[in-house]
């Protein structure tokens, strides 16, 4: 057996226990960790019984078990694949190459974030509850069918409008793609994470919830506190002001971090070597 191991059964072995260790980490974020040891056992214990003791009557019900079980997974963890597929389809490099074939340009280009930034720091003082949705490269059409279409060029006073307090769409959120505000008063998929701080509303808990589907940028302002916050990836970035805001929405922020590693990487290779 281990006089046929070669380079490929390695890579086989290899991609394996990286599949497995990814399902591990997404189990374990979203809380199922014991179902996925569960399944775990269950597997060893099926080859054990079917391929090494070769019990042919429990051998056949697992086995007709398993053909059922692929079924109920799909079912069951319907919200880990599609998180996992997700992930998967969102990668960076992919992103890129998909623009390119697509022809669509990437969301760093999009002009007039100015009057975004101005209108969400004008609500902050005056405590208005506000959620924009800044779409990236992953449509988000279903969402926008949700709201009322306005299609509209972006406006600082009219962003400030639309989350008025006696306004009928102050409650929903405005999604915006490039220089157009496309709709008002959308519903998001809303984030159930145990771990997102009590004081957060549904504001907060739906910003999160649609960048974990997507990678578009949302910002919230508090009505409570007037703080602005920022959720993009999945995670929070909190009490922004307005020239973090504008590096967020200009992707200057991660370009930034880019440049420095960069420069650090640079002047470590630059080092003279030390000489005893």
């Amino acid at each position: 057996m281990f006089l046929d191991f070669s380079i490929k059964d390695f890579i086989d072995i290899f991609l394996v226990a990286l599949l497995l260790y990814y399902f591990y980490r997404v189990m374990k974020e979203s809380r199922t960790i014991n179902v996925f040891v569960g399944i775990l056992i269950f597997v060893v214990v099926w080859i054990f019984v079917s391929q090494i003791l070769k019990m042919k009557m429990l051998g056949s019900i697992l086995d007709k078990l398993v053909s059922v079980g692929v079924i109920a997974l799909i079912v069951l963890f319907q919200e880990e694949i599609r998180k996992f597929l997700f992930n998967l389809g969102a990668h960076q490099h992919l992103s890129r190459v998909l623009s390119f074939f697509t022809g669509s340009k990437q969301t760093d280009e999009r002009a007039n974030i100015l009057p975004i930034v101005m209108a969400c720091v004008n609500m902050s003082r005056q405590k208005t509850g506000a959620l924009i949705v800044v779409e990236r490269s992953i449509p988000l059409n279903d969402i926008i069918a949700t709201g009322d279409i306005i299609n509209a060029e972006v406006c600082q006073r009219l962003i400030e409008n639309l989350f008025f307090k006696n306004s009928p769409l102050h409650d929903g959120a405005v999604v915006v793609k490039r220089d157009t505000i496309r709709a008002a008063g959308c519903i998001l998929p809303v984030a159930h994470d145990s771990n997102i701080p009590k004081h957060f509303g549904l504001r907060h808990r739906a910003a999160l919830g649609i960048t974990q589907e997507s990678d578009a940028l949302a910002i919230v302002v508090s009505e409570e506190t007037g703080n602005i916050t920022a959720a993009i990836g999945g995670q929070f970035r909190h009490k922004l002001n307005a020239e973090q805001l504008e590096a967020l929405l200009t992707d200057r922020e991660t370009r930034k971090k880019k440049k420095s590693k960069d420069n650090k990487e640079k002047q470590n290779d630059n080092t003279p070597p030390i000489t005893q």
